[in-house]
Order: structure tokens, then C-alpha cells, then sequence
């Protein structure tokens, strides 16, 4: 299996049951707080619907037919300027460790270039060292407040990158 196995695509209504089922389980297998981040997220069980607005996308990553991880793009919540949000973003172990990571950041990016914003934001927790370390690999670089209001509260470090 190579990374050429897998396809970065945008989000299509037929994947919202399998990419809310590849969210929840990335989420309990770090043990993740239930409350206060991605897992109580009413938007899970409608990812496409959610994200199928102006100046929002969501892109999976597909395996022989399956989705095993995703990433999107929205404008920042409850926040005044030019500043998007990079949003729910988890891999199946099988996804990871190939590159795709990168890619899939590199993808949300180029779109959030293309709605001409001129941020792009995070939030994640401390003990996803894996993930803070490709943000950082990525040109994000940690803030020492938090940006907007999205209500995950429990997520307590917060990344930007200038586009």
C-alpha cells in the first residue's frame, strides 16, 4: 500500500455515515473528552450538508472504496476578520504515517487560498503530539490564547498559519 492508494476528494452526501463512524473512533481511541470537542459535534452525522455552504469544504480520504480520514476548511466562528478554520481532521491508523497527512493539510490550504482568507486557525489538544507536529511541520505555529469561540472548549492549544 502506498500513498498513490489513496484519494483526497471532496466530500460527497453518501460518506457522512462513514466519515462520522472514522471521526468518533480516532476520537475515543486518543480518549478524548466527549464533551467540549469534535465528538458532540452535531455537525458529524452531516458532514456534507454542513460543509456544502460559500467558503467551506470538506475533503475525505478514500481506501478501496472506504473512508478512513478527513479534513475541512470553514471561516473562523465568532471571530471579525479574513480567518478560517482548519476542522476535524482524523485519520484510521491505516492512513497514517504516509505523507497524507501533509497532502490533505496542503489541500485545505490551496482552498482556503482560493476564498481569499488570509488565516488559517486550529485548535487541538496536548496529547496529540503527532498531530501538533505535522501543524508545525505545515507553518503553523502556536498561540498562546485562543481565536473565535468554536465551543470546544476542552481543546486547549491553538495554531495559525498566515496564507
Amino acid at each position: 500500500m502506498t500513498p498513490n492508494d489513496f484519494i483526497i476528494r471532496e466530500i460527497k452526501p453518501q460518506d457522512n455515515e462513514q466519515i462520522a463512524h472514522v471521526i468518533r473512533a480516532v476520537l475515543i481511541e486518543f480518549g478524548v473528552p466527549k464533551v467540549g470537542t469534535a465528538y458532540e459535534d452535531k455537525a458529524l452525522d452531516c458532514m456534507f450538508e454542513t460543509y456544502n455552504h460559500p467558503k467551506k469544504t470538506y475533503f475525505v480520504i478514500e481506501y478501496q472504496q472506504k473512508i478512513v480520514g478527513g479534513c475541512g476548511i470553514a471561516p473562523l466562528e465568532n471571530y471579525d476578520g479574513n480567518t478560517c478554520e482548519l476542522q476535524k481532521m482524523y485519520f484510521l491508523p491505516i492512513a497514517r504515517g504516509k505523507g497524507l497527512g501533509s497532502k490533505m493539510i496542503n489541500t485545505c490550504l490551496k482552498k482556503a487560498s482560493e476564498f481569499n482568507f488570509e488565516n488559517c486557525y486550529l485548535e487541538t489538544l496536548p496529547y496529540m503530539e503527532s498531530a501538533r507536529a505535522l501543524y508545525k511541520k505545515n507553518g503553523f505555529v502556536s498561540l498562546t490564547e485562543r481565536m473565535g469561540n468554536t465551543g470546544h472548549f476542552s481543546c486547549n492549544l491553538w495554531m495559525l498559519k498566515e496564507l
